[in-house]
């Protein structure tokens, strides 16, 4: 669509980006929709995906089935209509505070991994609806909502269309809501492609994964460059706020871990390489968790056996994404080690107390130290005697002594050392995530 309306090359360049991350900030709202939906909530978004949004909050057909059929799916119809009075009871209104997490939480990250501020306002007015009422976040009107917003908003309606229902469906619904969701002007560029026949190769819901992402990686800009050490770093800081904003009792897990994970390795002497190398393990470890469904990370009771095999599976899940990225070889595999054990009880592969290098110890005991230090559904926060008392309990045949031993020795410091202050730990490793006020890429709201 870009290139059949003469985007310039730079403009495809950020339209690119945009499409690639534009769910980068769907994370910040997972809890708040598990919660409020008593339910998994990778199952409700795709369901809500489908939905007339214009007609939620109000008493219509769409919205009640909606509702009926995704709220505390498995529980009894007592329990399902208390929840449904809970959510309608609830202050504010739920869909467009999904949607304001969402764009404003996607903003700020690719504005903090240094994307320019075409391919941020892209993903953050993705929700904006052409007659001006979508749910937020500004309420633009017409060509108020920048361009590049407007084409990923076509492309993906098509996308999710043509995946659930086939191309002549999507097109269908698609020209159904031209000038009031979408732009006229790239609905008629859409259609003038479907025409050609040149608007779904390699996007119909058949094609092989593996070509999907060749044809994407095809389209790749080009203009690469070299990446030095503080834009890694950069990068890793980003995804790990992407992480946290998972779930509420996560949402410093990775900076904790990353401060216990460099301490540790200082005080066990590891060279500045080796400390990058765990910073940075640290920061991603846990980027598997992200398909893991909020009703089981904030379940307040014990998980079945159906649950822990899917808590099982994020390590994997968390190897198989960073191995994608040809510089997080080294990273993917300590992702993938971190839940295991030196007594070879751990998951998911069972690896032995001689399969496992001294980074993964580091990165174990500081991943099991940051989560004792804070709050769970199951419990509170544990004082540092419980703390020193549990890790005891875990040497040797769980954690590597001398990393324990680092850890406490340096317990003081943890408790009241300046981010800042911590060696491998400075504002250059890794950049606050800074909201400027307000965000560059937000454009002024116009008159609904």
């Amino acid at each position: 669509m870009g290139k059949q309306i003469g985007l310039s090359e730079q403009a495809l360049a950020d339209l690119y980006y945009a499409l690639l991350l534009k769910d980068i900030g769907c994370s910040s709202n997972s809890a708040r929709m598990a919660d409020a939906f008593a339910a998994d909530d990778q199952v409700v978004k795709q369901h809500f995906k489908f939905i007339d949004q214009e007609k939620l909050g109000k008493p219509n057909r769409e919205a009640l089935t909606f509702v009926w059929k995704n709220v505390a799916p498995t529980a009894n119809a007592w329990n399902r209509i208390r929840q449904i009075y809970r959510m309608v009871r609830s202050p504010g209104n739920l869909t467009a505070e999904m949607i304001e997490a969402r764009c404003e939480r996607g903003g700020v990250i690719l504005h903090k991994l240094g994307m320019g501020i075409e391919t941020c306002a892209a993903v953050y007015s993705l929700d904006e609806h052409w007659n001006g009422r979508g749910l937020l976040p500004d309420h633009l009107v017409g060509h108020d909502i920048p361009l590049l917003g407007r084409i990923c908003s076509v492309a993906q309606h098509l996308d999710l269309f043509c995946s659930e229902f086939g191309s002549a469906k999507a097109m269908d619904t698609l020209a159904g809501r031209a000038g009031t969701w979408y732009d006229p002007d790239l609905v008629r560029a859409a259609e003038s492609l479907h025409q050609q026949g040149i608007l779904w190769p390699q996007c119909e819901p058949s094609t092989d994964p593996g070509t999907l992402q060749s044809a994407v990686l095809a389209l790749d800009p080009g203009s690469s460059t070299a990446l030095a050490a503080r834009d890694i770093d950069v990068i890793c800081s980003g995804f790990a706020d992407v992480i946290d904003a998972k779930s509420p009792y996560t949402y410093r897990h990775a900076v904790g871990t990353t401060e216990a994970a460099v301490l540790i390795s200082n005080a066990m002497g590891l060279a500045s390489d080796r400390v990058d190398v765990v910073r940075r393990a640290a920061m991603l470890h846990d980027i598997g968790m992200l398909g893991v469904p909020n009703t089981i990370l904030d379940k307040p009771g014990p998980l079945t056996s159906e649950e822990w095999s899917l808590i099982h599976r994020h390590p994997v899940l968390s190897q198989q994404i960073l191995s994608r990225v040809g510089a997080f070889s080294e990273i993917a595999v300590l992702a993938g080690q971190h839940h295991e054990s030196l007594d070879g009880r751990g998951y998911p592969s069972r690896l032995r107390a001689e399969q496992l290098s001294v980074e993964y110890r580091i990165l174990k005991v500081a991943d099991v130290f940051s989560a004792l230090m804070e709050s769970r559904p199951y419990r509170e926060d544990l004082s540092p005697a419980h703390i020193q008392q549990q890790l005891a309990l875990d040497v040797p045949h769980r954690l590597d002594p001398e990393a324990v031993d680092a850890i406490l020795s340096v317990l003081d410091q943890l408790a009241g050392l300046p981010l800042e202050d911590i060696p491998g730990m400075s504002a250059d490793a890794i950049p606050e995530l800074v909201m400027v006020e307000p965000p560059p890429f937000r454009f002024g709201a116009s008159a609904r």
